[in-house]
């Protein structure tokens, strides 16, 4: 009885050295995955706002709804560059 007992111990403690490295990431994963996807976020933003630029020239948008939607997008950029800017300093 004792056996049986002390092999699955044995081989818990084996699973358990081997999965909880695998299933931690470090810091600096997850740094890196956070900075990618800020960066992405940053790119499509700069590309929102190109596109708003393109619809007020084209005269989808009146000066008043350019000014609004322009404000709100890059009260966004700045707010994800800031994200990426306490990203780089951590």
């Amino acid at each position: 009885m004792e056996f049986p007992l002390a092999v699955a111990v044995i081989a818990g403690i084996v699973t358990a050295i081997v999965a909880i490295p695998l299933m931690r990431r470090t810091e600096d994963e997850t740094d890196s995955v956070a900075s990618a996807e800020l960066e992405a976020a940053k790119e499509a933003k700069y590309r929102e706002i190109r596109d708003a630029e393109l619809d007020h020239e084209m005269g989808k948008l009146t000066d008043e709804q350019f000014r609004a939607v322009d404000r709100e997008l890059r009260g966004e950029a700045i707010a994800i560059l800031e994200r990426i800017d306490a990203l780089e300093k951590r």
